[in-house]
């Protein structure tokens, strides 16, 4: 679950209390187990209006976050607002999937030429998979070929923990908690040549990070992706899952990130956020805008732009 979903799931608009929050993630589990991929995909898009509707700050960052990329499109905007509630929904449902059903619903894969040739090599893997389609099933369909160590933040809500590690931790997943200790495991990981999972446009806090460009205008971008890439015998590898029309599945996409030569972290940053546009501009409706990405988070200074204007 990610720090977005956390924050969608503990909506303060409107306000629930402890038992109807356990009532309704209990009904929404009992149906989901019932429905089929369209069928929760479907959900997901009537929710994603619900909380459109219900929450004037949601509006806004979506509103603004895509102003800010540069899309003004109305269509764009209405396809995103449903396909954010699909991103949700589809996570939950995909944790409730036996495994075999989940990596099954793969229907075709890019890229992954350079993931074996990695993997021969004995390099460790640096797999960054942005906030872009179904995330959840690209780390679920990779373990089935290597260890594959995944930071994760725990929801919000402590009755979803156990659903979420039981979704995760599956196949040759092992989580990893998005703190000190976490990243400890990703070193240790990648120097034994195996792989590791993180989401690189996550905003990070005050001393993790740098401003870097991301579609024209600074933002407030991790560190620790690119400090990882540094490390000695690591392959940086770009992972999506795009959503197929109807129910029908995913298409996974792997794509190496072929570094520009300078080692410099800041430019390292700024090229993953490169990179990351590249893909995002394939299937916009399919990016978590809602995430407000441009802001300044707190204790962090603004970039110069903003200071100065």
């Amino acid at each position: 679950m990610t720090e977005y979903h956390n924050k969608i799931l503990g909506q303060k608009e409107p306000r629930l209390t402890k038992r109807v929050r356990t009532v309704l993630l209990r009904s929404l589990r009992w149906v989901l187990a019932r429905l089929s991929l369209a069928g929760a995909q479907r959900l997901g898009r009537m929710l994603g209006w619900v909380w459109w509707l219900a929450s004037a700050r949601y509006r806004r960052d979506l509103s603004e976050t895509l102003a800010h990329a540069g899309f003004s499109e109305r269509a764009l905007r209405r396809r995103v607002i449903g396909e954010t509630g699909v991103q949700v929904v589809e996570a939950l449902w995909l944790w409730l999937q036996p495994y075999a059903r989940v990596v099954s619903l793969v229907r075709s894969v890019e890229g992954w030429e350079a993931v074996r040739a990695a993997r021969t090599s004995g390099k460790g893997i640096l797999f960054l998979t942005p906030h872009l389609g179904c995330f959840e099933i690209t780390s679920l369909w990779a373990a089935q070929a290597m260890p594959l160590t995944v930071l994760y933040r725990p929801p919000r809500q402590p009755e979803l923990v156990p659903w979420l590690r039981a979704g995760r931790a599956r196949g040759g997943v092992q989580l990893a908690p998005a703190d000190r200790s976490g990243v400890r495991q990703l070193v240790a990981a990648l120097r034994r040549g195996e792989a590791v999972g993180l989401l690189p446009d996550q905003t990070p806090k005050a001393g993790e990070g740098v401003w870097a460009p991301f579609f024209g205008r600074p933002v407030w971008t991790m560190t620790l992706a690119a400090r990882l890439s540094l490390m000695g015998d690591v392959v940086t590898v770009v992972v999506w899952g795009e959503r197929l029309p109807n129910g029908a599945g995913f298409r996974l996409h792997f794509a190496p990130v072929a570094w520009s030569g300078d080692e410099a972290v800041a430019t390292r940053a700024a090229q993953i956020n490169r990179v990351l546009e590249t893909w995002i501009r394939r299937a916009p409706e399919q990016y978590l805008w809602g995430y407000p990405r441009f802001k300044v988070p707190a204790g962090v200074a603004p970039p110069v732009e903003t200071a100065h204007g």
